[in-house]
């Protein structure tokens, strides 16, 4: 008979990951890069139903709930720092999982680019990828916009891509996290534009991170998606499969291959009883 885990034990790991211990909390922005180095990816803030690692907890040392008001280290530390290291190409940030903020280790990047629908040549995949009705005609001009004119704030980039007009705000907004979920913009910095004086930098990635498409080229997706369970399971310490695939866009059966994959080498556990959780979970070695 297999015994069931401790819940216990493996939230307390956990815990100790996330670094939501007083003890262990990042203190500087080189703590920050350095713990995301480690983590390989994390949320900006905690994202309701969805288990993964966030800066602000890191920051905050604890379980915090995250409110709309913007006062206290935590938030002016994430924030701040966020917006500090956006044109210093020390980590990347954008809108990437769960279409939600994200921060993903430079080195760790190029498995999520193995991912997307990029191939090679950014000046020209765009168009295939448009024409096979995977990228909307927002997201088109809003690309070009960048490839012809290079970085642009929101305002200039709206005034490009002939969106400037309050009615084509949502349809800009969609496609500015469409562009940035398949990784081909990303914003690179913070510019004094608009009403509120504060405007992201947008740019294409693959001429704001050359390294990454190309790092990208020798891995492959099985490969890819291996890298990115494995340390996601080396965060969250137990999930669910359905969960894992729900946080990635996976489907089941990829998630599987991957779990399979990596409980052949003995890096996680399948079908793992955990007391108190009905649903069996895989488990980080």
């Amino acid at each position: 008979m297999t015994r069931s885990l401790s819940t216990a034990s493996l939230n307390q790991r956990r815990e100790a990951r996330y670094r939501r211990k007083m003890n262990l909390r990042v203190k500087t922005p080189d703590e920050a890069v350095a713990w995301i180095n480690e983590a390989g990816f994390s949320f900006l803030f905690p994202i309701q139903n969805v288990e993964m690692p966030s800066l602000w907890d890191a920051i905050a040392g604890r379980v915090k709930e995250v409110t709309s008001e913007h006062h206290g280290y935590e938030i002016e530390r994430t924030w701040g720092w966020k917006d500090a290291l956006m044109d210093k190409q020390r980590w990347y940030y954008g809108k990437l999982l769960r279409v939600k903020a994200t921060i993903v280790a430079l080195d760790f990047l190029p498995n999520f680019y193995a991912l997307s629908e990029n191939y090679g040549d950014y000046q020209h995949d765009y168009l295939e990828v448009y024409r096979d009705g995977r990228l909307s005609a927002e997201a088109k001009t809003i690309y070009e916009a960048l490839l012809a004119h290079g970085a642009l704030d929101t305002v200039r980039l709206r005034k490009e891509a002939h969106m400037a007009a309050e009615s084509s705000k949502a349809r800009f907004e969609r496609a500015l996290t469409e562009l940035q979920t398949d990784l081909k913009i990303l914003p690179v910095g913070i510019a004094e534009a608009g009403a509120w004086r504060y405007a992201f930098v947008y740019e294409v990635l693959p001429r704001w991170l050359p390294g990454v498409p190309l790092a990208a080229q020798s891995i492959g997706r099985a490969d890819a998606r291996r890298a990115i369970l494995h340390r996601y399971l080396q965060n969250v310490i137990y999930a669910a499969p359905k969960a894992a695939a729900r946080v990635f866009g996976w489907s089941p059966a990829d998630t599987l291959k991957a779990a399979e994959s990596l409980a052949a080498d003995g890096l996680i556990q399948l079908d793992a009883a955990i007391n108190g959780i009905a649903e069996p979970q895989i488990v980080a070695a």
